[in-house]
């Protein structure tokens, strides 16, 4: 009997033996997923997730830094996470409140993944991160809770309830909301409505973010109420005018020499009772990466600030001042003959008598290319003339009022076909290139003031403003 279950168990044991074991499957990483974007690095996705290029080669079996866009990569660290890391900029007027509950996240976990540790961070046009889950229900019907009001009432306009709103908003309860606390509502698919900025202003665009030097800004504010707006960008005051579809419009210039970095930019609302309300948010503006012209040698007298400095002031007690009125319409055209040479670029720096880089150049140069082209100069936009004179820089040289405190200089003229008071339109011709002034041959030099700044008129020939 014995050796019977003997056999038997050896038996057993041989066919276990025999059996193939079904091979586990690896549990994959956990943690979000990145898709990588074009341009990226490897060691830019490191940086930009605060972890080591190593550790994130290790967690996706990489035997290299080669990486395609498109390629899935898991990012260590965030094992708590599930989901895919996207960057979305942050637009002006949003907080760190209003950015978790549009993107249904914590705000903990928004500071953690993009390492902010200050408001301040949260800069107009930021990359922000942001983690999106498979079929999220994405809410953009945004509401102001009034003063007195509660979550009930708000609901009840919104067509929902006031569960599903504090549901929704991370709110603690129905009874939690404060007055002006922007909350989302899961109604209709608007994406107008509320942000971080003044109870009254339903909503504010800056065009373009970021800003970079040299361009031309707006600033376009849709208001609840009939208001006054102002504000600021960098250090100058904005001026806001009416548009056709009902918002108001500002118009500001970026000095081609600012320094890359952040500065304010804020809106004040002033209420027909008197009262005032403010929003100030951080913009970046960026280098525009200007290039250097060759050395110029000129008269010595039109580099001398004794000259230069009351001139420039003559010229900025003409283009500093507003006009409530616009004469432009659409782009504008170019002041010559479609066929002349551009000869420099607004913005390159320059050198005059072997200085320093130290002077920019302000607008465009056109030169004459060939003997038989025109020396026609041509308005590039409908205005008033309001200085045509001889100056020793600028040679004879003519301003026009375009209104909204947008003005065009027409420098180095050999004659001006205009005077002062005189209305032009888009296309007119107004005078003749020339060599007046401090030039090195015979060339029209176009500058465009935005707000009591010089900026790139190029940018004026592709876009229309306001837009």
């Amino acid at each position: 009997m014995c050796k019977q279950n003997a056999a038997f168990i050896l038996a057993f044991l041989l066919i276990a033996s025999a059996t193939p074991v079904s091979a586990q499957t690896p549990t994959p990483p956990a943690g979000p997923i990145y898709i990588v974007q074009a341009g990226d690095t490897l060691w830019d996705i490191a940086v930009r997730f605060n972890v080591s290029v190593t550790d994130i080669q290790a967690i996706n079996n990489m035997s290299t830094q080669d990486i395609f866009v498109g390629n899935e990569l898991i990012i260590p660290g965030l094992e708590e996470l599930s989901g895919t890391l996207i960057t979305k900029p942050v637009p002006f007027g949003e907080t760190l409140l209003s950015l978790s509950r549009q993107y249904r996240m914590d705000p903990a976990t928004l500071r953690k993944l993009n390492h902010i540790v200050s408001p301040t961070q949260l800069y107009a046009g930021f990359g922000l991160i942001v983690l999106e889950q498979d079929n999220q229900t994405t809410w953009t019907t945004r509401a102001s809770l009034g003063q007195g009001e509660t979550l009930l009432e708000l609901a009840v306009k919104g067509g929902s309830d006031p569960w599903t709103i504090a549901q929704i908003n991370g709110l603690a309860g129905p009874y939690a909301g404060l007055p002006g606390d922007i909350l989302y509502l899961p109604s209709s698919n608007s994406t107008t409505g509320p942000t971080g900025l003044a109870a009254a202003i339903v909503s504010a665009t800056v065009d373009p973010l970021p800003l970079t030097q040299g361009a031309t800004v707006q600033v376009k504010v849709t208001t609840s109420q009939s208001i006054t707006l102002g504000g600021l960008l960098v250090d100058h005051p904005l001026h806001f005018f009416p548009a056709e579809d009902g918002s108001q419009v500002a118009l500001q210039g970026v000095h081609a020499m600012t320094e890359p970095g952040l500065y304010p930019l804020r809106i004040d609302v002033i209420l027909p009772d008197g009262s005032t309300q403010s929003f100030e948010q951080m913009v970046l503006i960026q280098d525009a990466n200007f290039k250097q012209d060759p050395v110029l040698i000129v008269d010595q007298e039109t580099i001398d600030p004794a000259v230069t400095e009351p001139e420039n002031e003559l010229l900025l007690s003409y283009t500093s001042v507003v006009n409530p009125e616009k004469y432009w319409d659409g782009t504008f055209l170019l002041p010559v003959d479609t066929q002349y040479c551009l000869r420099s670029f607004y913005g390159n720096r320059r050198s005059y008598n072997n200085s320093d880089y130290i002077y920019f150049h302000t607008g465009v140069d056109y030169g004459v290319c060939s003997e038989t082209r025109p020396l026609d100069i041509y308005s590039p936009a409908a205005g008033v003339v309001v200085f045509s004179g001889p100056l020793t820089v600028r040679g004879n040289a003519t301003i026009i009022d375009h209104g909204h405190g947008v003005y065009s200089g027409i420098w180095h003229q050999e004659e001006s076909y205009v005077a002062v008071d005189d209305r032009v339109e888009a296309g007119q011709l107004i005078g003749k290139i020339g060599a007046t002034g401090r030039v090195t041959g015979p060339h029209l030099h176009w500058e465009l003031w935005v707000n009591g700044i010089q900026v790139n008129p190029l940018q004026w020939l592709d876009e229309s403003f306001p837009h």
